[in-house]
């Protein structure tokens, strides 16, 4: 899930250090060990953000282990994984988060990521490990969902026919799926839906697409400024609006033929001159404390499904029918799947 730009107040914490010591005013247990080198983690941009799960995860983790992390965001998952690519023959990270179940199969075939099975893996429900060679670790999870604002619409679509409907003219917004982790998702969902006849699909609702966005936040803001009364997000979103803002606006629906299922995975970058660091940090990710957070700031449901949840999340769903693409089916024609919506729909 990406976090919700604007909305979390970032809270700043002034550490002051004198020049006679190298004790925290947090009062950190340890000194920082300044033989080893920062931790450097690539993410997605929203993780990375004041308001994500990734400054305060990494804070807690430097006060554990007295270490300093270096978070880097290129951008959205699938550009992430660009990065890493370019980079393999000299890599610069040392974990990478925001690799999804989407990207697996490609993200092996480029063999930029080493193997680790966590020892906190056991507490991660079976049906989530959607990579059994343990290159990736999944952290958290979801489904894809068309999200609406209940104060300009009023007569929903229940399936992704009925988002061709021409009541639905120029009310979507939609993300690339060159650029975004949902745009991609999105159009998987489509494909798993209507198989070799998804352009056609993509023909009908062409109309009722208002605009296709680079990146998920951007989309996001727009949807949430009125420009649109739908937009694609996560089955969860109406949790951070319940939970943050006490209000419930904005909700997620439950398609007929299902929601595309997006399980977000973590995992060591092939190479790292920080591997002991790099695995703890990984454990680290499937902490109690961790998971939680994750849960409040990426607003997705948690990996460690039992993870104790708060009221707000009433209001997001699990899939009745969690749609899927296999793995391999999709490094074998994701690129043709893309390069024809490239053609037809792409700028």
């Amino acid at each position: 899930m990406k976090s919700f730009p604007g909305f979390l107040k970032a809270v700043l914490i002034l550490t002051l250090l004198t020049a006679s010591s190298l004790i925290f005013a947090s009062g950190r247990q340890q000194s920082p060990d300044t033989t080893s080198k920062p931790l450097i983690v690539y993410s997605y941009d929203s993780f990375a953000s004041e308001w994500g799960a990734g400054p305060s995860i990494i804070a807690e983790f430097e006060e554990k282990y007295g270490v300093t992390v270096e978070l880097h965001a290129p951008g959205d998952g699938v550009t992430v994984l660009s990065q890493l690519i370019l980079e393999k023959d000299n890599p610069k990270a040392d974990v990478v988060i925001g690799l999804d179940n989407n990207l697996l199969a490609r993200t092996l075939k480029e063999n930029i990521l080493e193997k680790y099975k966590s020892a906190e893996i056991k507490k991660v429900s079976k049906d989530l490990l959607f990579d059994k060679s343990y290159h990736l670790t999944p952290y958290d999870y979801g489904y894809f969902s068309i999200c609406y604002d209940k104060e300009n619409i009023t007569n929903l679509p229940q399936s992704l026919e009925d988002l061709t409907n021409a009541e639905y003219k120029d009310s979507l917004v939609l993300m690339d799926p060159r650029t975004s982790t949902p745009g991609l998702g999105f159009l998987l969902w489509t494909i798993a839906v209507y198989g070799d006849d998804y352009l056609e699909y993509w023909d009908r609702l062409k109309p009722s697409i208002l605009t296709v966005t680079e990146s998920w936040s951007s989309g996001y803001g727009l949807f949430l400024k009125e420009e649109a009364p739908l937009v694609l997000s996560y089955s969860t979103s109406p949790v951070y609006h319940a939970e943050y803002e006490d209000t419930t606006r904005y909700g997620a629906i439950k398609f007929s033929e299902g929601n595309y299922e997006h399980i977000e995975g973590m995992g060591i970058v092939k190479g790292t001159g920080n591997r002991d660091l790099a695995e703890k940090f990984i454990d680290f990710m499937l902490a109690d404390s961790s998971q939680k957070t994750l849960a409040l700031s990426n607003i997705m449901f948690p990996s460690v499904t039992e993870t104790e949840l708060p009221e707000s999340f009433k209001h997001a769903f699990y899939a009745d029918n969690a749609l899927l693409i296999e793995s391999d089916t999709i490094e074998d024609k994701s690129s043709d799947w893309v390069q024809q919506w490239i053609e037809n729909y792409g700028k």
